[in-house]
Order: structure tokens, then sequence, then C-alpha cells
């Protein structure tokens, strides 16, 4: 009688080439290689989970959620800015994935960046709530419309991909600019007013270049640039 077996199928082998840096020990940054053992379900975060846990304890990266609500784990994978909870290694359709910090931040360690200058140009007064979307299909509308937090986790992908941002430290950036213009929508006429004096000072809309990699790289389609292009043109009306 025959046997049949079923031979499992050995998983691939994945380069992950990660920028370290440790001020005074890896100092300049360089690169350094591991090897993972990936399956399908695999995120980037869990490959760097496997290589801290298993061949460098040291390994600095930041993380929360685990599912892409906090944002926290934002970094350049393959050159893009991502979150890495999200992103399946295969996915990527690559044998190596390049991993960077986000640019434009002060660098703590390895991947691990200092978010404090993100939030120079956020009011800790603004809302983080805003009037959810109406529901298909949904019996009768409520009498107090609904509210649900803002889609800007804060993960810093739109400020890391902005060239203007990069060119000039002054610029607000564009989570900045599309927190304020959301917040716009919320206040009575003379804090628009306000607000859109701010948005219209020399540090404010008129230093974006339209490059749009912010809303092409943002994880929860804020649109960051939609929203300066809105700001532009209320500033000029």
């Amino acid at each position: 009688m025959k046997s049949e077996t079923t031979e499992k199928k050995p998983s691939p082998q994945i380069e992950f080439r990660i920028e370290r840096y440790k001020p005074g020990l890896i100092d300049p940054p360089r690169f350094q290689s591991f090897r993972v053992a990936v399956d399908d379900q695999m995120s980037v975060l869990d490959g760097l989970e496997q290589i801290r846990l298993r061949q460098d304890a040291g390994l600095m990266y930041r993380h929360s959620c685990h599912h892409s609500a906090c944002g926290t784990c934002a970094c350049r994978i393959n050159g893009i800015e991502r979150l890495a909870c999200t992103t399946l290694i295969l996915s990527l359709n690559t044998e190596t994935v390049v991993l960077e910090p986000l640019h434009g931040f002060p660098r703590l360690g390895d991947l691990a960046v200092e978010m404090t200058p993100f939030y120079r140009d956020i009011d800790p007064a603004w809302s983080l709530l805003t009037p959810a979307e109406s529901i298909e299909g949904a019996a009768e509308p409520a009498a107090d419309p609904p509210l649900r937090l803002e889609a800007c986790i804060e993960c810093g992908c739109c400020v890391s991909s902005c060239p203007a941002a990069h060119r000039n430290a002054e610029f607000m950036g564009p989570a900045a600019l599309a927190a304020l213009h959301r917040q716009m929508a919320k206040v009575d006429s003379p804090r628009q007013r306000d607000l859109l004096a701010a948005a219209a000072s020399p540090r404010g809309e008129r230093l974006c270049e339209r490059a749009l990699n912010c809303s092409r790289v943002c994880p929860t389609d804020v649109y960051p640039a939609r929203h300066i292009a809105d700001l532009r043109r209320l500033v000029k009306a």
C-alpha cells in the first residue's frame, strides 16, 4: 500500500536590512542585515519582533496597538512611509526588506524617532472628534449626530514624505495644516478667521509644493494635500 506523506514547505527566508543607530555606540548610522523565516501572514512588525526576541534584544522601534490604530510603528519600508503592523512582508514581493526611521524627526535609536516636533503646530485643545458619516440603511437619523475620532492617527508618515518640510524647517507641515482645516469646521466664525490667519502665515500653506506625497502615504486616507489645497483657496478668496 502506497503511503501518502505531506511535505511541509520550508518557510521563505527574507533579509531584513535595518538602519541601526545608537548614539555613541552605532554612530554614525549603518545598515545591519538579519535573516527571518516568514509566512504569508507575517507583517513587517512581526519580523521586527522576531529579530528582537531571537537575534538582537537591543533593536529599537516603536509599536503599540498592532492594528493600525496608533500609528507608532510607522517607518520607511523599502523607501516608502508605511505602518509596519499592516504591511505584510510577502506582499512587498522582495527578498530584502529595507527599514529606515521616518525622515525629518530626531532619532532616538534604530527605527525609533522623537515625535514631539510633529505636535509643534497642533493645538492640544483642538477637538479629536468629528461628526460620523451617515450609515446607509440606518433606521432614523439620530437627534444628536454621532461623533467619531478623527482619522489621523498621528503616525508622521506625511511629514516624513514631505519634501517641503525637509527643505524648510519652519513649514507647519501637512499634518498640522490638515488638522487646522478640520478644526475650522468645528468652531465659530471668529475662531475660523484666527485659524485661517495661521494657515496664511509665512509658515503656512504657501510653503506646500504640491508634491502630494503626504496623501499618497497616509495610511488612513486623511488626504492632507486636499486640506492644504482647500486652505489655499480660502486664503486667496
